[in-house]
């Protein structure tokens, strides 16, 4: 019996997990190499590892697009075998890549599915196209029965953010939007200012991005915040990081303003204007000296490009999808900013779904799922046809 795998293959994460399971497993899209014990870790394995400080780390992605295969198909062997525990002759695979990907890196991904794993099929998509699979109706209170003709995906992901409207489930080519931010430069970007303000972080990339991940926000008032940082007394916004000692505790956490005073052996990574500074990249790139609108601005530049008599029905089903997704006051701020920037005639409606870094593995559930053999046909490629036309005939049926 062909089984349907699905793989949301994230530069940062890998989400997989065959359609009948009710949520993928997540594993680091990653190897890495410990300082101490020279071990290697592969994808799941990072779970064994005790000591996160100065670790080496091994992508596979560079600047968004799959350049390491070598160090990929470790990666995809581990997963498959380990993770997945599947046969890729009897299964048929779902598989998202980059957005606005290179003819040649498509190639060999076709090239290592069927040749070197030996799929059965596979449908090879981005993943903002599976998210629009997804039953949004729930999320925004609308009739079950009920698709909308039209939706934007906001995807904020670890190596850029791209917003792209779809009429019909189908993606509007020219009104496409990139902007060169995502979880990766504000990682980054805080590891230099910690590391400028108070301890040398460089080589600590795991540990500043749980630091990331459990304090920093997206401001609704940045200018407000900034002047509450700057007051010795009452700064509520102030917060005590406690690292770990990979001794004791192998993950940092919050220190709660009631709790005790830290002990000698603790070391306090005081986080203050920097939990919301970070974020504000996204909404203000030239911060930062890029050359680009932030979120809401462009937001609005990709719907202006399309036609005319479809603007409210976008501004009206907006999705926001992606790891930096998580952070608190993320939606809130689009919302308020995009509204100062449209027509007040327009309705604004703005969701974000609970888990927003499986929606692409979800939506290719839900399209799996939703669709019989035949209908499965259309998209995707067999193994046979593929060994008889080469990767045209992906290219033919995996353009959008």
């Amino acid at each position: 019996m062909t089984k349907t795998l699905i793989l949301d293959n994230g530069a940062s994460t890998i989400k997989v997990g065959l359609a009948t399971h009710r949520a993928p497993k997540i594993v680091p899209n990653v190897i890495l190499r410990g300082r101490t014990d020279r071990r290697q870790y592969i994808a799941d394995q990072v779970d064994e590892c005790t000591d996160f400080s100065s670790l080496l780390y091994r992508l596979a992605f560079e600047k968004g697009y799959l350049t390491n295969w070598g160090l990929e198909r470790t990666i995809w062997d581990r997963v498959f075998k380990h993770v997945a525990k599947i046969d890729a002759k009897d299964t048929q695979l779902v598989m998202t890549e980059p957005m606005f990907n290179l003819e040649a890196i498509q190639e060999a991904y076709d090239q290592i599915i069927f040749e070197e794993y030996g799929f059965q099929s596979c449908y090879r998509t981005t993943g903002p196209q599976l998210c629009v699979y997804n039953d949004w109706n729930s999320l925004f209170g609308d009739p079950k029965d009920s698709v909308p003709d039209c939706a934007v995906i906001v995807d904020s992901g670890y190596s850029f953010t791209h917003i792209i409207p779809f009429f019909k489930r189908k993606p509007i080519k020219k009104a496409i939007r990139r902007i060169n931010v995502g979880g990766k430069l504000l990682t980054n970007r805080l590891k230099e200012t910690v590391s400028f303000r108070y301890y040398d972080m460089m080589e600590e990339s795991y540990i500043i991005n749980d630091v990331k991940e459990a304090c920093c926000y997206v401001s609704q008032n940045v200018m407000k915040d900034l002047k509450i940082c700057r007051q010795d007394t009452n700064n509520s916004i102030v917060q005590e990081f406690v690292l770990p000692d990979f001794s004791t505790t192998t993950r940092g956490h919050v220190r709660q303003p009631n709790s005790s005073k830290s002990n000698d052996d603790e070391q306090i990574l005081v986080m203050n204007n920097e939990r919301f500074m970070i974020p504000e990249s996204l909404m203000h790139p030239s911060d930062i000296g890029m050359n680009q609108a932030g979120i809401p601005e462009t937001i609005v530049e990709a719907i202006e490009a399309c036609e005319p008599e479809l603007h409210g029905l976008l501004y009206a089903n907006i999705v926001l999808v992606g790891g930096n997704a998580k952070f608190d006051g993320y939606q809130q701020r689009i919302e308020t900013d995009l509204r100062q920037m449209i027509p007040s005639d327009y309705d604004l409606r703005i969701t974000t779904p609970l888990e927003p870094t499986l929606s692409a593995w979800m939506g290719g559930q839900r399209l799996i799922s939703n669709s019989s053999k035949s209908e499965q046909q259309h998209f995707f490629v067999s193994k046979q046809d593929y060994m008889e036309y080469g990767s045209d005939i992906c290219r033919k049926k995996f353009s959008v």
